[in-house]
């Protein structure tokens, strides 16, 4: 069974508050999930028309739990909280098997 990826590369960061009481609440609800986290660096460089801010890599051990875990009653939480504190690109991706 192929794994699940939450990729967030984030644009801006508007609310640094904002982000770390996300990240307060998404680190439990992630974990949770079965999700673990495998970057959440500052380090970054980016290529092409990439943006060298926040980029964070979350590992699931199958696309539909890492689908289920953004539909998470714990994760919609945390992302009321986050609201319009920064602008991101959040994807969910299927890996390979």
């Amino acid at each position: 069974m192929a794994k699940g990826y939450w990729v967030s590369v984030y644009r801006t960061i508007a609310d640094p508050e904002r982000l770390a009481a996300y990240d307060k609440l998404a680190g439990p609800a992630v974990k949770a999930a079965g999700g673990r986290l495998l970057s959440r660096g500052s380090r970054v460089v980016a290529h092409d028309a990439g943006i060298a801010e926040r980029t964070v890599l979350i590992e699931f051990d199958s696309f539909e739990q890492a689908v289920a875990a953004r539909a998470s009653a714990a994760y919609q939480e945390a992302l009321a909280v986050l609201a319009d504190g920064v602008e991101r690109d959040f994807r969910i991706i299927e890996g390979l098997d």
